[in-house]
């Protein structure tokens, strides 16, 4: 179980993957744009920033992916209620089926037996679920743990509900799915447009040693090499944000 899926801690490998990166990104952008491996000092603050992305990405890649679990526990939990088991009784059953599926390590199988553990404490269903919605902060669980409230307290038909909700859900992931096929040419050319500018200062570094010393170890020259890397830095975000598209 995750207390909060807005937040992501690196593990140690993860963290000296992520450093290194950020070290020969900086390194290569120093030698490129000053000509200096000295730059990596005042460029050093973008090894947060690389970092930090890098955990907005895991963030965003661990919570689709429970998205995607979400789904099968909410089929498991509605095939149990379908048999006659109780709602407390059917995420037990539903656990069972769902270990089958993604084994012990799975985020669906910690949260299922979390709120399992929950509902023994005698914690009601519906608080249960609200946290688990809130912890994840995906709009799916948040809609499925409001709407099974509202069931709960007005007497609504539960398996018709979860069922009519697994349905959205599948209907929102594969339209997603979709579009991130649509669209994966697009982001592959947006990559590669990511790369150009460095490629250009490479080839003419190699190909034309000296043409660019005249931007480089002078004041003038670190004033435009900078407002330059500014803009590349720019267009990298803009571009990130172009390519991602949320549903």
């Amino acid at each position: 179980m995750i207390d909060d899926y807005r937040l992501y801690r690196l593990n140690f490998r993860e963290r000296t993957i992520y450093i290194l990166q950020g070290l020969a990104a900086i390194s290569i952008i120093g030698f490129l744009f000053y000509s200096s491996l000295l730059s990596v000092l005042p460029l050093s603050p973008l090894l947060i920033i690389y970092i930090k992305r890098k955990k907005q990405q895991l963030i965003k890649k661990r919570k689709w992916q429970l998205n995607l679990e979400f789904r099968d526990g909410i089929l498991s939990l509605s095939s149990a209620l379908n048999a006659g088991y109780s709602i407390e009784k059917a995420f037990d059953e539903a656990l069972a089926e769902l270990k089958h599926l993604y084994g012990n390590r799975g985020l669906i199988v910690k949260e299922f037996i979390y709120l399992a553990n929950q509902i023994k404490l005698n914690i009601t269903v519906e608080k249960a679920l609200i946290d688990f919605g809130q912890r994840t902060d995906i709009e799916d669980i948040i809609n499925f743990a409001q709407v099974f409230i509202t069931a709960k307290r007005t007497g609504g038909d539960l398996m018709k509900i979860i069922k009519a909700t697994c349905e959205t859900i599948s209907d929102k992931i594969e339209v997603k799915r979709e579009i991130l096929t649509l669209t994966s040419a697009k982001r592959l050319e947006a990559n590669i447009m990511k790369i150009v500018p460095i490629g250009i200062l490479v080839y003419m570094r190699l190909f034309s040693p000296g043409y660019l010393d005249i931007l480089y170890h002078n004041v003038i020259g670190v004033i435009i090499m900078t407002i330059l890397l500014l803009l590349y830095l720019t267009a990298l975000i803009i571009t990130d944000k172009i390519v991602d598209i949320e549903i």
